[in-house]
């Protein structure tokens, strides 16, 4: 059982749970939550558009099976293709941050 006593914020559970930043374990939880944060947006502009993940894809492109594995943040997603499902299937503008 993990010990949380004296954690104090959610950056310090973070770096407790999975690491420093930088290293492996913690490069791979940052991933999985960005690939969490694209899937939901995905999801809720699909919803928010009435558009069926079929309808999406047809618009965008692309396969249902791609829509979906978006949706489930399973699998990688070429930057191309996520920007054309949002920008053609969606009409939704895309923008990007470096940090």
């Amino acid at each position: 059982m993990t010990d949380y006593k004296g954690i104090k914020t959610f950056d310090e559970l973070i770096e407790k749970e999975y690491g420093k930043i930088g290293t492996e374990s913690r490069n791979e939880y940052e991933e999985s939550a960005q690939m969490f944060i694209v899937s939901e947006m995905l999801k809720e502009a699909r919803k928010t558009a009435n558009m069926t993940q079929e309808q999406l894809a047809i618009k965008a492109g692309t396969k249902k099976s791609y829509i979906s594995k978006i949706e489930n943040a399973k699998g990688n997603i070429q930057l191309s293709t996520l920007i054309r499902i949002f920008e053609k299937g969606l009409n939704k503008k895309v923008g990007l941050t470096f940090l």
